[in-house]
């Protein structure tokens, strides 16, 4: 059997007023990130790793910024399109480790939540799914509440 490991980071910066999704749901805070699409950094990190894995580019590449039908996109469109170029290529999800970097809210009460929606999208175990919460002490962008940051590595396996 042929195994790939893949690694992804993502940050974005946090607004005052901005909807916060996170791991495909939405969380309830004063702030959320922002960016091209609706900046679900933990989804963003898991695409890039898994395209990392099969070789096929990163998220910019597959879902341009500049591109206007990305605008406000739901990132799990973009995570179910990157589990279909996987597909493609006859790879399947093995497992994913993720840590997400985040003054606050505190995020370990939504982590069984974002595990469900996680799953059924990859269409992975939740138990395959390993999501995990940081601070960074007060210290950096992050520390300060101006962003967040999230890390991914995932292993996929080449189907026979």
């Amino acid at each position: 059997m042929k195994i790939r490991v893949g690694f992804g980071y993502d940050v974005h910066q946090l607004q005052e007023g901005a909807e916060f999704w996170l791991g495909g749901i939405r969380i309830d805070h004063t702030s959320g990130a922002v960016g091209h699409s609706d900046a679900d950094v933990l989804i963003h990190v898991i695409c890039d790793a898994l395209l990392g894995a099969a070789n096929l580019r990163d998220i910019g590449y597959h879902f341009s910024d500049k591109d206007p039908v990305f605008k406000g996109i739901d990132s799990k469109i973009l995570l179910e399109r990157v589990i279909g170029l996987l597909d493609e290529k006859g790879f399947s999800v093995g497992n994913l480790d993720s840590t997400i970097c985040l003054q606050e809210p505190k995020i370990n009460p939504y982590i069984p939540e974002m595990k469900a929606c996680l799953s059924k999208v990859m269409k992975v175990d939740q138990d395959d799914i390993s999501i995990k919460a940081t601070t960074t002490e007060k210290l950096g962008f992050v520390g300060t509440g101006a962003g967040v940051a999230a890390f991914a590595t995932v292993l996929i396996e080449k189907r026979p």
